[in-house]
């Protein structure tokens, strides 16, 4: 289901594919191949939500903001089943594992890798290329090349996935 919400339309690229079962209302963007999953759900009533091209959003996921906070997800990002994110920035080909809550003014750097379960408080700045994990979210090391691999192949399967349900008719 899409709404509007105080003269603000959702804004989605035709090429995304929309699960059943999700609602996304107000002031949101979503570029070109992502994929919204069953169940998920995106508000942009309080603040804007901008989604990039290539993103996953995974089923059972909630996205929302604060008020003047937007939440902003950059290109190429993967976020698992059950993430809440809360006007915060997920900077390009990052990863968020799935059960994950990511809070307000949190920045999760480019390429870096939550892992599943964790909590990333208010405010926090995860750098680029490293693995945080737990709660609250810490680094770990940094990210190595089995790591990337993962997140590759996550990313491409979503993509693919996605644009294959979207040719099937409803």
């Amino acid at each position: 289901m899409i709404y509007p919400y105080q003269g603000s339309e959702p804004k989605i690229d035709s090429s995304v594919y929309i699960a059943d079962g999700v609602i996304i209302s107000g002031d949101v963007t979503i570029q070109e191949k992502s994929s919204i999953w069953f169940n998920t759900v995106i508000r942009g009533d309080v603040a804007p939500t901008y989604i990039g091209k290539r993103v996953n959003i995974q089923d059972l996921s909630m996205l929302h903001q604060s008020p003047n906070t937007p939440l902003v997800i950059e290109d190429d990002v993967t976020v698992g089943h059950q993430v809440t994110l809360h006007s915060c920035t997920i900077r390009k080909n990052a990863l968020i594992g799935m059960g994950s809550l990511i809070l307000d003014g949190a920045e999760i750097g480019e390429g870096a890798f939550i892992g599943a379960g964790s909590l990333v408080p208010p405010g926090k700045k995860i750098p680029p290329n490293t693995l945080a994990f737990g709660r609250p979210a810490k680094v770990v090391r940094n990210i190595n090349e089995n790591d990337l691999q993962e997140m590759e192949r996550v990313r491409t399967e979503y993509v693919e996935r996605g644009q294959y349900y979207k040719t099937l008719k409803r």
